[in-house]
């Protein structure tokens, strides 16, 4: 299974927020330039993380995003639930266009349900602090990218 580019880019801005130091504004820009990713990508990545309450955003002269709750308290399955649009892996996943003609009878539905189902089980034994227990590491990337 593949990620969308949205939903990376979700996790990505969220792993940013949550290097930077506690209470700490980040602006887009910013982000954009640390990954080397376009900043009209992460306007609509952030504006849906702030309506999923994941992040805030002040606004004015000195605002920014960051983070609206503890780093403990978003669960990595979850973000990835609310940011890919389908899991349908195969076509007999969905049944509005399933077209298979062995799908009353198919045992690869059924492993790749339980595949997917193991997926999210490790996603979601996952929250945002656990990917980012290294942050000073992480903001010496993020500083060395930010000079290119």
């Amino acid at each position: 299974m593949k990620l969308t580019l949205y939903t990376d880019y979700s996790l990505r801005v969220l792993i940013y927020l949550a290097a930077k130091r506690e209470n700490e504004l980040s602006t887009i820009q910013e982000i954009a330039g640390a990954y080397q990713i376009s900043k009209n990508h992460l306007v609509k990545v952030t504006h849906e993380l702030g309506k999923m309450s994941l992040i805030e955003t002040v606004r004015g002269r000195n605002g920014g995003i960051r983070l609206a709750k503890d780093t403990a308290e978003i669960n990595i399955g979850a973000v990835v639930r609310k940011t890919e649009e389908d899991f349908h892996l195969v076509e007999c996943f969905d049944p509005k266009s399933n077209q298979c003609v062995i799908s009353p009878v198919c045992g690869l539905k059924h492993v790749l349900h339980k595949a997917l189902e193991a997926y999210f089980v490790v996603l979601d034994g996952y929250t945002l602090e656990d990917l980012v227990e290294n942050p000073f590491e992480l903001q010496a990337l993020f500083a060395i990218t930010k000079e290119k």
